[in-house]
């Protein structure tokens, strides 16, 4: 179930005995945790009636154990069970633990199984997996999981935000801390926090206080000073500065991002992926930046609607042979950084000028 369908239904229902949660996401994660923990535990029991347990550091047979010894302290109890991905058996144990060698489930198994059919009243059991995704090479791992837990049937998935989820999250919060921001304001925020709901959240609550503290209306320019990796929209104008052969405004853009503190470095390997992106989609013969934002998305390459905007604006800006031959400046400029003793911005400085005649 979703997180959304977790909290509809312990509203309605009341908890479940066995939770798995699973999935990397942390901000639906402590909501549901909070909402769980009330339902579970009175405010007087919260002290006695909450116990953790480690999965690396403890047997999932003892922690079965405990769930079924009562508490002299507590009537309702919550148990929660971080590391449930170390449970699982490693190396030749797995095959093992499976029942494919030996033709039977080992005890780890069994218990949990047993647990599951009968558990504690008053108890309520919740096994924590937070370090595998769902897609790419952490999937097969997860499958894996999920089938150790089977016994389980109340399985929580916390998937990462998608960026119009995390664009509406960012837009609800600034609502509740009374924040106006613009939709452009937003997509640079969005994009600033990589679409991750607890830095979104984090950095919402810190825009407001500013707001309040200054009196004035958050701008992007605002967002670029005050939120970590804003300079992100620095380089894409760079990148745009670049295409019109605009030398003046491009080193302009430069100076802006040495005084910013940006590692350049860091800010050219940026460059050199946006140029890399934009070659993808001049090739791919994407016509739009909704097509953009959709094969980049297919591809498992986080893209919110701005990002894919100034992507989609390179690949029509720059002709084909000009896209490699930034790329080709880049692998150069990047060299020229690592060798001894570089001075930085005349290295940066001689890659604008290359790309500006």
């Amino acid at each position: 179930m979703t997180p959304d369908q977790f909290l509809r239904t312990i509203g309605r229902q009341g908890p479940e005995p066995v939770y798995l949660f699973v999935g990397p996401e942390t901000y639906r994660r402590t909501a549901c945790r909070r909402k769980l923990t009330s339902a579970v535990l009175s405010p007087e029991e919260v002290d006695e009636g909450v116990t953790r347990h480690s999965l690396d550091e403890a047997a999932l047979p003892e922690i079965i154990d405990d769930a079924r010894a009562m508490s002299l302290f507590a009537r309702n109890r919550l148990i929660w069970v971080s590391s449930a991905e170390s449970a699982l058996p490693r190396g030749r144990a797995a095959a093992a633990e499976e029942g494919e060698e030996s033709g039977s489930k080992p005890a780890s198994i069994e218990a949990l199984a047993a647990y599951c059919k009968d558990p504690t009243p008053g108890t309520v059991l919740v096994f924590d997996a937070h370090k595998w995704d769902f897609e790419g090479e952490d999937k097969s791992k997860l499958e894996r999981l999920l089938k150790f837990y089977a016994p389980v049937t109340a399985t929580v998935e916390f998937r990462p935000y998608t960026p119009q989820e995390a664009r509406q999250l960012a837009q609800t919060l600034a609502a509740e801390h009374k924040l106006p921001l613009g939709a452009a304001e937003l997509d640079l925020l969005v994009a600033a926090t990589a679409g991750e709901a607890v830095r979104i959240a984090s950095e919402v609550e810190k825009l407001a206080l500013y707001s309040t503290a200054t009196g004035v209306r958050i701008s992007q320019a605002d967002i670029a000073a005050l939120v970590p990796d804003a300079q992100e929209t620095t380089i894409f104008n760079l990148v745009n500065a670049l295409a019109r052969r605009d030398r003046s405004q491009s080193m302009e853009l430069l100076d802006t991002l040495i005084r910013a503190g940006e590692y350049l470095p860091l800010a050219l390997t940026f460059l050199g992926g946006v140029f890399r992106m934009a070659l993808a989609a001049r090739e791919q013969g994407l016509r739009s930046s909704q097509d953009v934002q959709t094969y980049f998305q297919r591809q498992g390459v986080p893209m919110w609607r701005s990002r894919a905007e100034q992507i989609y604006a390179a690949s029509s800006r720059f002709s084909k042979e000009k896209l490699e031959r930034a790329i080709q400046s880049t692998f150069e400029a990047d060299r020229d950084l690592k060798s001894t003793r570089p001075d930085d911005r005349l290295v940066m400085e001689t890659f604008i000028l290359r790309l500006t005649s």
